[in-house]
Formats: C-alpha cells, sequence, structure tokens
C-alpha cells in the first residue's frame, strides 16, 4: 500500500513540476514579445502633428483653441501636415487663417484645408500658380441640371456653327476642353454645399490660354458641361459630332456648271418707212 501511494506521489510531483515549467515558458515567451513590441515602439520615428479639437465649418476663423498637438509617425506624414505651431501660428503675425474645406474633430489639419494667414476662403485660394478664374454662363439643360458643386471637374462642350460659309456640315458640337476644376458656382466656393440649385454661373481654375479659348467659344456658341466621375482619370479625347453624323445624312455636292451665252447687242434705226436693226459691240 506504501508501495502504490509513493508512486501516485512522485507522478503527482511530476505532472505538477510539468505544469509549473510549461506556465513559465508561457510567461517568458509573453514578456519576450512585449518587450519585443516595445522596443519597436521606440524605434518609430515620431514628429508633433495637429487635429482639430472640434468640427469645423467652411469659412470659420481657425484659432489655437481649435487644435491639439499629437505625435504622429514621421514616415506616414500626410502632405502638407503642420508640425510646429509657429509654422502653423506665425510668431508676430495676427492674422487668421480660415478653413476652406469642413473637418470633423480629430481629424489632421494640413495646408491644403486652410487658407494662408489673412487670406480669406474665396476663389482665388483655390487657384494654382499660372491659373486663372473664369465664369461660365450655364442653365438647367448646360449645368447638368444643379448637380454641379465646387471641386467637380467637367468637360466643356461648344455647340454652334462655322463662320466660314463653305463649310456645309451645319451646326456641330465639339468637346473644347476637358477635366476642368470647378472652384465655384454662383457666389459659393464651399465644397460642402449638399443641397443642389440650378446655377446661373460657374467659375473655373484654367490657364490663361484656356480661358482664352472658353471666352471665344462662349461668345460664338452654346457651352454645355458634362460632370466627371470621381474617380475617373481618363482623359477625353477629340470629340465632334455635326448633323451629317448624328442623323446619318449623305449629302451630295451638286456642281454647278456656268455657260456663257454670247449675247447680240443692236441698234435701231429707220430708213425710209422701214426699221432696220444693226448689230453693234455689247458694251456691258
Amino acid at each position: 500500500m506504501r508501495a502504490i501511494f509513493a508512486v501516485v506521489l512522485l507522478v503527482g510531483l511530476g505532472l505538477a513540476g510539468f505544469a509549473v515549467y510549461m506556465a513559465q515558458n508561457y510567461v517568458e515567451g509573453y514578456q519576450s514579445a512585449l518587450a519585443k513590441e516595445r522596443s519597436e515602439r521606440q524605434n518609430i520615428d515620431l514628429v508633433d502633428g495637429f487635429i482639430v479639437a472640434k468640427s469645423l465649418k467652411y469659412g470659420e476663423r481657425l484659432i489655437k483653441a481649435d487644435v491639439r498637438i499629437v505625435k504622429w509617425p514621421k514616415a506616414a506624414m500626410p502632405d502638407g501636415m503642420f508640425t510646429t505651431v509657429e509654422e502653423l501660428f506665425p510668431k508676430g503675425d495676427d492674422r487668421d487663417r480660415v478653413i476652406l474645406r469642413a473637418m470633423e474633430k480629430g481629424e489632421v489639419l494640413i495646408a491644403a484645408k486652410v487658407s494662408k494667414p489673412g487670406e480669406e476662403a474665396g476663389i482665388t485660394s483655390r487657384l494654382e500658380r499660372g491659373q486663372r478664374a473664369f465664369a461660365i454662363k450655364v442653365d438647367v439643360t448646360s449645368g447638368v441640371s444643379g448637380f454641379l458643386r465646387p471641386g467637380d471637374r467637367v468637360d466643356v462642350y461648344w455647340t454652334g456653327k462655322a463662320s466660314d460659309k463653305r463649310d456645309a456640315r451645319g451646326e456641330f458640337t465639339k468637346l473644347i476642353e476637358a477635366n476642368v476644376s470647378l472652384i465655384a458656382i454662383d457666389q459659393t466656393a464651399d465644397e460642402e454645399v449638399k443641397s443642389g440649385k440650378i446655377a446661373r454661373t460657374v467659375t473655373v481654375a484654367a490657364s490663361p490660354q484656356q480661358v482664352a479659348a472658353l471666352a471665344q467659344a462662349q461668345s460664338t456658341g452654346r457651352l454645355s458641361l458634362a460632370l466627371v466621375g470621381v474617380e475617373d482619370d481618363t482623359i477625353a479625347s477629340a470629340i465632334e459630332v455635326d448633323q451629317r453624323e448624328l442623323l446619318g445624312f449623305q449629302i451630295e455636292e451638286a456642281v454647278v456648271e456656268e455657260v456663257e451665252r454670247d449675247r447680240v447687242c443692236t441698234i435701231k434705226t429707220r430708213k425710209g418707212g422701214n426699221v432696220v436693226q444693226i448689230p453693234i459691240p455689247c458694251t456691258n
């Protein structure tokens, strides 16, 4: 009986020792993984960044109370992110920045979302270097039924007749500018407008050459806009449609031959009781 008890005791001690060994290995493995993770975190290069402390709408003034500093991985910095207080709020410059795009609480603050110090939230802040603002008159049909908003891209089509009388196409439509950016609808440059309306004018950002082309097209015909999809990165090729292509007409050019007819010019004279016609050279 004592021998059986001794064997059971030895087996129990062995199992207990094995359990302690396994638990010790698990704890050591967890501690090792935790230490490795902490080490990797310490190796991440962090920089200061700014996020907004509350929701901000288009046109609001930005003050220091509206932002707070957070640590941001340097490798994941978005373009235009502010990294110092002096960069966001220049020392000695008390002019305010203005919100250009609506932001939610906790959203990272970048240069594209705020104006420069002292700059208003107008269309001039949307123009890149070398660009000009040009207004196009639209209505319910040419303005995509009021679905346009600032920030959208459109293709511009011209419809009219050629000034050359020898052009037999009649009225035709041609794509004159592709992927043009809209920066304002009527007097609104806010990209966050939610309710659509029928615009009377849209303002586009264009180069001086494009402005000249659009001005000439607007004065000689009708301009229509076609909305480009958000994720559409294709560039429309040269497009031109006239009435013959649209309706499938085949117009044959008639060749008119002018035949020069000989003309005979005469004068009448009286000889005695008779009237005589005498041929003479034609003078006209």
